[in-house]
């Protein structure tokens, strides 16, 4: 009996220090963290965003050398002319010899190489990484691949196929190249990319930057803050600027390095730097008040509840235990003491059961002296212990359910800074631009490869396509359609395509609208070359695995991530999704829909703040395709993160507040069913029993289920059963007197 009561009691008392502890610690500053925590992640999603295109330019120069056809007798001149002719981005390349360094052939402008050893960095087996060097006091990158040639013959009526003694040559190709072009999301938003030294080599703005955003102390800031997480993590912060007026600039930091081990942009040291001037926080918000007398409330109900249960549950039940044993005693046992505990009347504590069993018991003694028969008990009865345990549950949800459903309650309209409402929606443009880079790539690596198709026989065209699958690891199948429709050549898994058409021209479509995987796919149009032989089919299509997607839309802090269909359908997503299904939430859906601009356009990115069933949500839409291979398509990306999940105090405050009420329903019903199992439900059935007993039940035997207070009364009654059943065979049999005489006598001699 007293270990419910006492953990009803401890149990409040901790619900009321959490609240306090919880409550207590939320503060509403001038900037608040939810703005600092988006900008952080809006510059770790503008590095991924550098990173992504310096790995992909990297891997492509080095594929391009991998795949060069080069013989023995290549000149260097036409080789590099050759290797660097469909690459737009290229400012100058050379050739080198690996060995002594000599210059070969060079193009474009002289590649600045002073500082590169050209021995030590061509030396090894694995990939060159790309270097930063300076041209003309600008900054740029230089990328390396190596380029093999066969062994040249010793002499020239050798035959071709006999194995030459000499190793193959290797040339060093190295080109120069821009900083990736930086893309900017969000009005009055600086962005720079910024070298070991914290100086900037390229910046961009969005609109009109404010100048408290031009913190000259920010770049050195963020540089040293990056050196200090080491120069091979993604590590990101951010930092507060200058002040002016009501406004102050809010920076993040992120380093532009591999998060999945050695990378190509490691050794680069870049640190992406974005900034941007935010209005402060006026009205300061302090819950501690509120904490207190929520707190001093409920440990003023605990400490009630405990003494109305001590006083009315407790201390009857273990007045009743005693005088049961003292009954018990008394019926079993021989002596003047003993006889002395059955002339005590009963006492009647409490109401309820307890009144009940004490009642009975008092029946019960006074049929033990032989100065009653049985006695019948009324069958409607008061209110027992079952109502008690009930209102005092009643009592702990007066507290509990205001916690839960009206106090501290964020206004979904205004609880979420405008400063976070706008970070949600550049974070979806940042998405959204890494989605369609990733299309964009597909659709030119598919081109690259159709244009190698035609002049080649039918087993080098599915070399050439196996080449292209080995190296591109978003495409699950690639195959040729010839004109009717039908599949000529294929390599890669089976396709998924429900939708039989040839396509003209070349993008990204989707070749099902139906079945459990999304298929969708780039297409490019092989051209026959003049005097060579056609390739296999006229459309070469690459299914893209929807898994390559999915992977690039989770990101921290971003919430649930959706691409769509022009039908608002999904595509791919961040989170568990069915193909073809709608997007979670109609509010959703319309937020997507307003992102479509006038026909013919290419519509504008937008944000709000939804209600959900788990509270308000920052939610966004951008269009997926503005221009390029995508721009047809219609589709967009949705994003949606729980308001709970960011650092807004007001959202805080009402998420703990429930939190703290729903804790102290939730153990108060627990400790008072605890208490309704071991203690009332036990009262309620030895009520009926001993009133069965009391009214001349002598047949059914009284076991005891638990070793408790309850369980000890049971034993107790079972005992006195035991007498009266004996009293009553001996009665039967023509000796009840004599055995009642010498009570008597006894009672007379007292």
């Amino acid at each position: 009996m007293r270990p419910p009561i006492a953990s009803l009691v401890v149990l409040l008392l901790v619900v009321a220090a959490l609240t306090v502890i919880g409550l207590d610690g939320i503060q509403s500053e001038r900037i608040p963290q939810a703005v600092l925590n988006g900008e952080q992640q809006i510059a770790a999603d503008t590095a991924l965003s550098v990173r992504t295109t310096i790995d992909a330019e990297a891997s492509a120069v080095r594929r391009t050398a991998s795949a060069y056809p080069a013989t023995s007798t290549s000149a260097p001149a036409t080789a590099l002319k050759a290797l660097t002719s469909a690459r737009k981005a290229v400012l100058g390349s050379a050739l080198l010899d690996p060995r002594t360094g000599r210059l070969l052939a060079a193009g474009g402008k002289p590649v600045p190489l002073a500082g590169v050893d050209v021995a030590k960095t061509a030396s090894g087996h694995g990939a060159i990484l790309p270097r930063l060097v300076t041209s003309g006091g600008t900054r740029h990158l230089v990328y390396f691949a190596r380029v093999t040639l066969p062994a040249q013959q010793e002499d020239a009526n050798q035959d071709q196929n006999q194995t030459s003694n000499r190793a193959d040559r290797q040339w060093l190709l190295a080109v120069c190249e821009s900083l990736p072009t930086l893309t900017t999301y969000g009005d009055g938003r600086t962005a720079e990319v910024l070298d070991a030294s914290g100086t900037a080599l390229a910046t961009t703005t969005r609109g009109t930057a404010s100048p408290t955003a031009a913190d000259s102390g920010l770049p050195a800031a963020a540089a040293h803050a990056a050196s200090g997480s080491g120069r091979d993590t993604d590590a990101s912060g951010s930092m507060l600027g200058g002040t002016a007026g009501t406004r102050r600039t809010v920076a993040g930091w992120a380093q532009v390095a591999s998060t999945t081990g050695p990378g190509d942009t490691d050794r680069l040291g870049l640190v992406v730097l974005t900034s941007r001037a935010v209005p402060a926080i006026t009205t300061a918000a302090d819950y501690s008040r509120f904490a207190l007398e929520a707190a001093g409330a409920l440990a003023a109900l605990a400490l009630l509840l405990g003494l109305a249960l001590h006083f009315l549950v407790q201390r009857p039940l273990l007045r009743l235990y005693l005088s049961a044993n003292r009954l018990a005693r008394g019926a079993t046992e021989d002596g003047p003491a003993t006889l002395e505990e059955l002339y005590r009347p009963v006492p009647v504590h409490g109401f309820g059961e307890l009144a009940r069993i004490g009642r009975a018991l008092e029946s019960l003694r006074r049929q033990l002296l032989g100065e009653s028969g049985p006695q019948e008990f009324p069958a409607r009865r008061g209110p027992g212990y079952r109502a008690l345990a009930v209102v005092c549950v009643v009592v702990v949800a007066c507290w509990a359910v205001p916690m839960i459903f009206l106090l501290n309650r964020a206004d979904t309209t205004s609880a979420v800074p405008a400063p976070v409402l706008a970070d949600q929606q550049a974070r979806t443009e940042v998405a959204t631009n890494r989605i369609r880079q990733s299309l964009d790539q597909s659709y030119t690596d598919l081109s690259d490869a159709a244009a190698r198709l035609p002049g080649t026989s039918r087993a080098a065209q599915s070399d050439v396509l196996r080449r292209v699958l080995a190296d591109h690891k978003q495409y699950r199948s690639l195959y040729l359609l010839d004109r009717s429709g039908d599949i000529t050549l294929r390599v890669g898994d089976t396709p998924l395509r429900t939708l039989v058409h040839v396509p003209a021209g070349g993008g990204i479509t989707t070749v099902n609208t139906s079945g459990r995987i999304p298929a969708i796919a780039a297409y490019a149009q092989v051209r026959a070359a003049k005097g060579k032989a056609p390739a296999a089919g006229v459309v070469l299509f690459g299914e893209i695995d929807v898994k390559a997607l999915n992977s690039i839309l989770a990101r921290p802090k971003l919430g649930s991530v959706w691409v769509t269909n022009d039908d608002n359908k999904v595509l791919a997503a961040s989170v568990g999704y069915r193909a073809f299904q709608s997007l979670p939430d109609s509010g959703l859906t319309r937020l997507a829909r307003a992102t479509q601009g006038a026909p013919g356009t290419a519509g504008t990115a937008t944000s709000a703040v939804l209600d959900s069933s788990s509270g308000p949500s920052v939610d966004a839409a951008a269009p997926l395709a503005q221009s390029g291979p995508t721009a047809r398509l219609g589709w967009h990306v949705v994003t949606a993160e729980p308001a709970a999940a960011l650092q807004i105090p007001a959202v805080q405050a009402e998420q703990r507040t429930m939190l703290a009420g729903i804790l102290g329903l939730t153990l108060g019903a627990a400790c008072l069913g605890w208490l309704h199992v071991v203690v009332i439900r036990p009262l309620r059935s030895v009520a009926v029993l001993v009133e069965r007993l009391a009214g001349g039940d002598r047949r059914t035997v009284l076991h005891p289920v638990n070793h408790d207070e309850v369980g000890s009364v049971t034993r107790s009654l079972e005992l006195i059963r035991q007498a009266l059943a004996e009293r009553g065979r001996a009665a039967r049999s023509g000796h009840a007197a004599g055995s009642s005489r010498p009570l008597l006598e006894n009672t007379l001699q007292r």
